[in-house]
């Protein structure tokens, strides 16, 4: 008696040129709403050492691949990372960053159509010393209808933002 041979499953995503920067990740399948897509991986460092690495970084340079977990810890997907540092930001997002014992996961807040591209909201912080154009340097390119046009956290919610902070990407600046 012959088995029936098994069709292989269709991965769930893809990294591709996106139209919102770069390369982006999408959907190859429906993703159904609180699935777990994938965990944020790379290197884990101190915040010093996240500084040290990047120190000669162009204070214009908005590219980065640093995640804040915690007060200690940063990934840098940059270094040994996967497919997650490739998930663009977008404003009107269908997934979340989770932090789960210090570990990062991007979540579906949706669900999520085949071919759609996967983005969640950064909410980059907002430092004391940042230049007066840091809105343009990290201009956000989702196109999403109510775009804020940033994607640094909202100006308005920084001081809540403070007590309960979800995880986000995190961009070293150069010293001054």
């Amino acid at each position: 008696m012959k088995k029936a041979a098994r069709r292989a499953r269709t991965p769930l995503i893809e990294v591709r040129y996106s139209p919102i920067h770069g390369y982006g990740v999408f959907a190859r399948r429906r993703i159904r709403k609180g699935t777990t897509i994938l965990e944020y991986l790379g290197d884990r460092l101190t915040h010093s050492q996240a500084d040290a690495r990047y120190q000669k970084k162009e204070t214009r340079d908005n590219h980065t691949f640093l995640f804040t977990v915690d007060a200690k810890t940063v990934i840098d997907a940059g270094v040994n990372g996967n497919e997650a540092r490739y998930v663009n930001h977008g404003c009107n997002p269908n997934c979340e960053s989770v932090n789960r014992g210090k570990r990062i996961f991007i979540e579906a807040l949706r669900t999520i159509r085949p071919g759609e591209e996967l983005a969640y909201d950064y909410q980059i912080q907002r430092d004391a010393d940042d230049p007066v154009d840091i809105d343009e340097i990290f201009a956000c390119r989702c196109g999403a209808p109510g775009c804020r046009g940033s994607m640094l956290e909202e100006r308005e919610l920084m001081p809540q933002l403070k007590r309960a902070k979800p995880p986000q990407r995190l961009v070293r600046k150069r010293p001054r």
